[in-house]
């Protein structure tokens, strides 16, 4: 037993998920939710029934909905809140986060407006060495961590000594941790798969089979590659655990949620309609305009997430989108591309 405490900060499914690999290493774990009756339940019936209903929370876990109680000190403190929502939480916690602790981010998305990685925005609003971030990425849904199911994932920090202790805090049994320096391949391959998922979930809701689904996953995988690449990224990340691993699970699997709302898009359903039935976010939809503006920001070709966007936001029918990537003109499969590879610009 340890008095070693970490902050998670919010207690959403992934942060909760964490929270339970975090305890399972002995680390005194605080949540931060805004919601009153959720932290609640966490503290008095050990369960946070809206994001994982059937697990029960290590006595580790607890929660509070002040944000300085939960993170002065810890020594780890966990950012999972969505995108949209990153810079407010940050900004909240950074008076309370003593130097030398350890911040480490599990979400998966661009700042919208902006279009800042979320690692930017942690760097411009917490004190000391942005070097020192760490972001925690890959195939990884938290209803199977939580379950102790076998997961692997990679951290990623241009520090290597951040990026190790993360891979101590985290590294269990059944949750293998990575290292990798490459911050900027990892976040974009994170926050860029959301958007091909929901393309998966299109194709099987309009019930295209594995061969349109294969098409998409491996296409999609390119234009991750070129938009990555030319931010900066090393192409050897798209081919591991953040790239096509976390790629082929959220495109696959019924955890996924940006599949989910892909497949209710396909049967008709409006996207304010689908967002209200989800119940939780979904990042694929922001991330695809922010994707969309990255592409012309940098020049690179990505159309399959020219195609989403026109579903997503100018009511284009998902038949028709997939009938225009279908019907573009005749090109070799490394032609929108140059380099080793031919997936990047």
């Amino acid at each position: 037993m340890t008095n070693r405490k970490a902050a998670v900060l919010v207690a959403g499914s992934w942060g909760t998920a964490l929270a339970a690999v975090l305890a399972d290493n002995d680390y005194n774990v605080i949540m931060w939710a805004r919601n009153s009756e959720q932290v609640t339940e966490i503290n008095e019936e050990h369960r946070n029934h809206k994001f994982l209903p059937d697990t029960v929370l290590s006595d580790r876990i607890g929660a509070t909905t002040d944000i300085e109680q939960a993170v002065t000190g810890a020594e780890l403190v966990l950012f999972a809140a969505p995108s949209s929502a990153m810079r407010e939480v940050a900004r909240q916690a950074a008076p309370f986060i003593a130097e030398g602790t350890l911040c480490v981010h599990a979400t998966k998305g661009f700042e919208s407006v902006t279009y800042n990685r979320m690692t930017s925005i942690l760097a411009e609003e917490l004190s000391g060495d942005p070097k020192q971030l760490v972001v925690l990425s890959g195939p990884s849904h938290a209803e199977e961590v939580v379950n102790k199911q076998p997961t692997t994932v990679v951290v990623a920090s241009a520090c290597q000594e951040s990026a190790e202790r993360a891979q101590d805090a985290f590294i269990t049994p059944y949750f293998r941790v990575y290292t990798n320096p490459d911050v900027v391949g990892v976040e974009v391959a994170g926050a860029i798969k959301n958007i091909i998922a929901l393309g998966a979930g299109l194709t099987d809701g309009l019930g295209f089979g594995d061969n349109a689904k294969a098409a998409l996953i491996t296409r999609g995988l390119a234009e991750i590659s070129r938009l990555g690449t030319a931010m900066g990224a090393n192409p050897l990340t798209f081919a591991g655990l953040a790239g096509i691993g976390d790629l082929v699970v959220t495109c696959t699997s019924k955890h996924s949620r940006n599949w989910r709302a892909g497949s209710m898009l396909a049967g008709g359903l409006a996207l304010d309609d689908v967002l209200q039935r989800m119940g939780m976010v979904v990042e694929g939809v922001r991330t695809t305009s922010a994707a969309r503006e990255l592409a012309a920001r940098f020049d690179v070709v990505m159309p399959i997430t020219e195609q989403l966007y026109q579903v997503l936001f100018a009511n284009k029918p998902p038949r028709s989108a997939v009938e225009d990537l279908m019907g573009r003109g005749r090109t070799h499969e490394m032609e929108e591309g140059a380099g080793s590879w031919g997936l990047h610009q």
